[in-house]
């Protein structure tokens, strides 16, 4: 990946990880949302978006958690975002986004999360 934002992939327990690694901000923003969009399109409903790595989360980045967050919604699945930053998460409590989008402390909570 270019722009500073590498994305790569695991499946664990049938849910796809997005470990992603940089900054999302309205550069690379793009970049993970082609890829959410591919992997829905690809008919993964169960998201996780590993945040260890993520240095800034801008309102692009928020934009493109929201969208795919309720395109997942729509075909009944889900997207969880784990083991962000405090500053990260920070960001998307006082944004208020924590309503959409399920935040997780770890992965293993993230892997055991059902709605």
């Amino acid at each position: 990946m270019s722009l500073g934002l590498k994305i790569s992939l695991e499946e664990i327990e049938g849910r796809l990880i997005l470990r992603i690694d940089g900054r999302l901000d309205v550069t690379s923003s793009p970049i993970l949302e082609r890829k959410l969009n591919s992997l829905i399109e690809e008919k993964y409903r169960h998201l996780l978006l590993d945040f260890t790595q993520v240095e800034y989360l801008s309102s692009a980045g928020m934009r493109i958690l929201l969208s795919a967050s309720k395109k997942l919604k729509e075909k009944k699945g889900l997207l969880v975002v784990f083991s962000a930053p405090e500053d990260v998460a920070e960001i998307i409590r006082v944004a208020g986004f924590e309503k959409v989008l399920h935040l997780c402390s770890t992965e293993k909570e993230a892997l055991q999360y059902r709605p």
